[in-house]
Order: structure tokens, then C-alpha cells, then sequence
């Protein structure tokens, strides 16, 4: 693809600094830049952008920068880096957007579940705050949504994924009918049929828990930034968008 564009190389270097940042300082930058549930004590407002540069390893980092670089590239080549980053970060955006509604719904229905057998919202709310949980909520509340509620209250997003996943769409609009040689797959496939098919497990796997792709996934964050691209490139279209209005 010749020369790395400068958007690109940027995300690449900073997201790498974390990663360094992240590996000697594990807990401390995993608190700190991560993004967290509104109402946990480690939650900062800047975790909304921050998230999206923290990786849970190495092949975490290494996926979702081949992704960044392989379908990001010919992106701002044809827009520029203004316009490129702007839809990188807005689909990023979005994307915590989804998690943290989901997540909400997640908190609020555990809620609702123990109140009704007789637990106050304000001792769980106390309880989680502090990090903790009370063994006996298994025991009066259906146990699914108990422990859709504690992994929403006290388990942090990471990765760039969601932003990904807009580039993702952007691609696939753009260049539906390029092939794309894929290691699991012994043909090549139209981005036009892999990208919503990718879309489509991601939210198969978010609705009914189980998951194709192994666990610890956010996978309406992915969601939320395919969505998210999808509108900005509809949008865009549709009022012809172009790249001057953001290079003058």
C-alpha cells in the first residue's frame, strides 16, 4: 500500500506507547485510562477517548492495528487525515456510547431483579462501589442477570475494536467488491459479504451470551462502531460530504 499515511502512523505510535505504558504499569493504567461504568469509583471522563488506545495484550494490539492499517489506509488516503480521524474517533465515540447503554440496561435490570426480592438498590449500589458483592444475591435474584450486573459495574473496555469496526463499514462501502484473504478462510471473500457477516455474530454473540469468538469481548462496542460508521457514511452520501470541507 506504499507509504504509511499520517493519521495511521500516529494511532499506531501512540497506541504503542500504551502499550508499553500499560506493561509497566499494568493496574495503574488499566485504572486509570480504561473506560469503566459511570458509577465506578475508578471511572474519569477522559477514559471515553483514553479506552480506545488500551489493549488486553499483544495479540489484542497486533489485530486490531493490521485491521487499523490494512482497511484504515486506502480511507484517508481518498480523504484525508482530517476527515479520516474524525470518523476513527467518532466511531470510537459511538461505540462506548452502546457499551455504556448496555451496560446501563445490564446495572439497572440486576437492580430491579434484587429490589424485588427485597434487597435495596442503595446497599448493592454501596456494596459495588466499595468493589465487593454479596455472595447471597445468586440465591434470591435470577443468577444471570446478577452477574450480567457485576460485569457491567466492575469490568473496564479497552481496545480501539469499536473504531475499528466503523473503518470496518466504511470500507466495505466503499470498496464492497475487493477480496480479502483471510487466514481462517481457504477463498477469498468480498468485503460486501464479510464485513456484515462479521457485524452479524458480533451481535448474535451480544444478545444471546454466547460467544463465537471467545470471552471477555465487548461486543456491542463493536456493534456501536459499525453503527456508528454506518450513519457517518450514510450521512455523508447522502449530503456529499466531501474532503475539501475539511482540508481548506
Amino acid at each position: 500500500m506504499g507509504r504509511i499515511t499520517d493519521g495511521i502512523k500516529h494511532l499506531l505510535v501512540i497506541n504503542g506507547l500504551f502499550f508499553i505504558g500499560t506493561a509497566l504499569y499494568s493496574d495503574l493504567f488499566y485504572q486509570l485510562f480504561s473506560l469503566w461504568y459511570p458509577q465506578n469509583p475508578n471511572f474519569s471522563a477522559w477514559q471515553i477517548v483514553s479506552h480506545m488506545f488500551m489493549h488486553g495484550g499483544l495479540m489484542h494490539l497486533a489485530f486490531n492495528m493490521y485491521a487499523l492499517w490494512a482497511f484504515g489506509t486506502p480511507l484517508e488516503r481518498m480523504w484525508g487525515t482530517k476527515k479520516f480521524l474524525f470518523f476513527y474517533f467518532s466511531a470510537g465515540l459511538g461505540a462506548a456510547l452502546i457499551h455504556t447503554g448496555v451496560n446501563y440496561y445490564h446495572v439497572s435490570q440486576g437492580l430491579q431483579a434484587l429490589a424485588a426480592a427485597g434487597v435495596p438498590e442503595s446497599d448493592v449500589l454501596s456494596l459495588l462501589i466499595e468493589g465487593k458483592y454479596n455472595e447471597g444475591w445468586m440465591q434470591v435474584a435470577p443468577r444471570g442477570e446478577v452477574e450480567s450486573m457485576l460485569s457491567s459495574f466492575m469490568t473496564p473496555a479497552v481496545g480501539a475494536s469499536g473504531a475499528i469496526y466503523g473503518i470496518l463499514v466504511a470500507f466495505g462501502m466503499l470498496f464492497p467488491n475487493s477480496e480479502l484473504f483471510l487466514i481462517f478462510l481457504p477463498v477469498p471473500i468480498k468485503a460486501k459479504y464479510f464485513i456484515p457477516v462479521l457485524i452479524g455474530l458480533d451481535l448474535f454473540s451480544g444478545v444471546t451470551g454466547y460467544s463465537i469468538f471467545g470471552n471477555g469481548i465487548a461486543h456491542f462496542a463493536h456493534v456501536g462502531g459499525a453503527l456508528f460508521g454506518f450513519l457517518m457514511m450514510w450521512y455523508w452520501k447522502k449530503t456529499q460530504f466531501n474532503k475539501n470541507r475539511w482540508d481548506s
